[in-house]
């Protein structure tokens, strides 16, 4: 059974004399079990005719943005979001400008802009446009987004050049439609948190002041290498983020993270555990602190102040020593512990176990107890499964993006704040 069984593809024909091959294409995806619902360009028009397109495509051929008929219902964005992935065959110079450039001003560039799937284009132009700078360097931006290439070949062009440009082959486009298909899943996520209605903040947290650490802490061994964990802060960043929208005055401290600070928040930058405790004892006393941030447990005793080479006489021996643990440190603080303490476990198994042992252990409020085991996705991904665990008991909530996991808890330690009169 074909892999494009029940697919559904969008194909953009551009208007080039290699668009009669679109048509054998067309056939080619059919017989293979896909369904095509064809796209024209005004130029492509010249070189074969929608009544063509429509008859071996089973499917109304569109050409018109402004069709009123169709963009009551927004017809634009129907198209780009029900196909499971797009095609541009011929992909011409223009077409490809217009993509790498953002323009829209037609339908077949505005479903380009508008598409939630993988884009395969396959390029057919005279050699010299292909090898112009211009159109190079659009190629290279759209590699870098993710757009799929098939082709161009070298051949026999139409104007009796011979060179790199000629489309390639209708087998050779299914088979490239395959291999997309067979990679894996061709819809493009959003960024975290756009798109998806976010939990409502309230101003809650008025008049608060909050301490969130986020990130990792990297530990040097010496001036290259380091011990870390794997976080890329957007859990932490996120709930800084929530804090400050609900009214609370925030001081972010972050570890190295490839994240912009967020809007309306203090952020201090540190790189280990030890000046991350510091940072957060500089920033008391606080309502609310909590410790997001995956530090790590180890450093090296002695940092090397060069390089450690290898000598061919075995690993080095690292000697390890327990870093401060900066959850415990400040709520056992004796004049300066905030109202409400909240700390992250991040788990690979026995979540609820761990999590319990961990709020007794370390004296806090709140545990937030999440699964980052192989698999999850959580670690540097934009999804989070978390179970609140307090000596009351355990609350499991949803999966969620990390944006609503961070609106939801800064609701709940607002309503802590406000059921313990602090």
């Amino acid at each position: 059974m074909s892999i494009l069984k029940g697919k559904r593809i969008l194909l953009i024909i551009g208007g080039g004399i290699a668009a009669y091959k679109s048509l054998d294409l067309i056939r080619r995806l059919r017989e293979r079990g896909a369904s095509v619902r064809a796209v024209m360009t005004a130029a492509a028009h010249q070189f074969v005719t929608p009544l063509s397109v429509g008859s071996l495509s089973g499917e109304k051929v569109n050409t018109d943005l402004f069709s009123l008929t169709d963009e009551a219902d927004m017809g634009h964005i129907e198209l780009s979001r029900s196909a499971d992935m797009v095609v541009i065959a011929p992909a011409t110079a223009d077409l490809l400008a217009k993509m790498a450039n953002g323009i829209a001003d037609d339908l077949a560039s505005t479903l380009l802009l508008a598409t939630d799937k993988k884009v395969l284009a396959a390029p057919a132009m005279n050699l010299r446009m292909w090898l112009h700078p211009a159109t190079q360097a659009n190629i290279a931006v759209l590699q870098k987004r993710g757009v799929v290439l098939s082709g161009p070949d070298d051949g026999e062009m139409a104007c009796g050049e011979y060179g790199p440009g000629r489309m390639s082959e209708p087998l050779a486009i299914v088979a490239a439609v395959e291999k997309v298909f067979a990679a894996g899943p061709t819809a493009l996520p959003l960024p975290p948190g756009i798109g998806e209605r976010p939990e409502k903040v309230s101003r809650g947290l008025a008049g608060k002041r909050v301490i969130v650490t986020s990130g990792p802490t990297h530990e040097p061994i010496d001036p290259v290498r380091y011990i870390a964990n794997r976080s890329s802060g957007k859990q932490g960043h996120a709930i800084a983020a929530a804090a400050a929208r609900a009214g609370a005055d925030v001081v972010l401290v972050s570890g190295p993270v490839a994240l912009a600070d967020p809007p309306g928040v203090r952020t201090l930058h540190v790189e280990t555990a030890r000046d991350m405790l510091a940072a957060v004892s500089q920033s008391l006393p606080a309502d609310i602190f909590i410790s997001t941030a995956a530090v790590a447990d180890w450093r090296v005793a002695a940092t090397a102040q060069d390089k450690v080479k290898k000598t061919g006489e075995g690993a080095p021996v690292l000697t390890l020593v327990e870093n401060p643990d900066i959850l415990a440190t400040v709520s056992r603080h004796h004049t300066l512990r905030p109202k409400l303490v909240v700390g992250f476990a991040a788990e690979t198994a026995d979540l609820i176990r761990h999590a319990k042992d961990k709020l007794a252990r370390k004296g806090c409020d709140l545990i937030v107890a999440n699964d980052v085991g192989t698999g999850t996705g959580v670690m540097g991904g934009d999804m989070n499964t978390v179970h609140i665990v307090d000596p009351a008991g355990v609350e499991s909530w949803p999966q969620m993006n990390k944006e609503n996991v961070a609106a939801k808890l800064v609701q709940l330690c607002a309503q802590r704040l406000v059921e313990a009169g602090k």
